[in-house]
């Protein structure tokens, strides 16, 4: 497994804000003006699945495996040639101060890894930034 991790993003809200909004997908809709929209479009979305298109990738979804309340999501790929695990980690620091990370493994073949490495490298780091910058408390 290849495993990418976004920088710890600062975020001003309380983890029980965030993880409300992340665990129930659809809550993601009301925030896509806020999602990049140059390597991320065509977004959709219900309460345990997001789908989207990622240049040069293509459409990816992606399932809620797991969710552990203020904590932690987990999400598996589907429709793809190859399995990736994405973790959303929240961990607060003060009320209104939770630090955020993402984690990325991926099962890839070293002909796919070379072709997906560096974009999956910016998808992560794109994710990261625009998840910490939601306004939470709105959506």
């Amino acid at each position: 497994m290849t495993q990418y991790e976004s920088d710890v993003k600062a975020v001003p809200y309380s983890d029980r804000d965030i993880f409300r909004v992340l665990s129930d997908l659809q809550n993601l809709e009301k925030a896509e003006e806020f999602l990049p929209g140059d390597k991320i479009s065509d977004f959709s979305f219900d309460t345990d699945t997001v789908s989207f298109r990622v240049d040069p990738v293509g459409k990816v979804s992606f399932r809620v495996m797991e969710r552990e309340p203020d904590k932690l999501v987990k999400f598996k790929s589907e429709r793809l040639p190859f399995d990736i695990f994405l973790w959303i980690q929240l961990v607060p620091k003060a009320d209104k101060d939770t630090r955020m990370k993402i984690t990325v493994r991926a099962d890839l073949n070293p002909f796919i890894k070379g072709m997906v490495d560096k974009p999956l490298r910016e998808v992560v780091d794109k994710i990261s930034e625009a998840l910490a910058r939601l306004p939470y408390d709105r959506l």
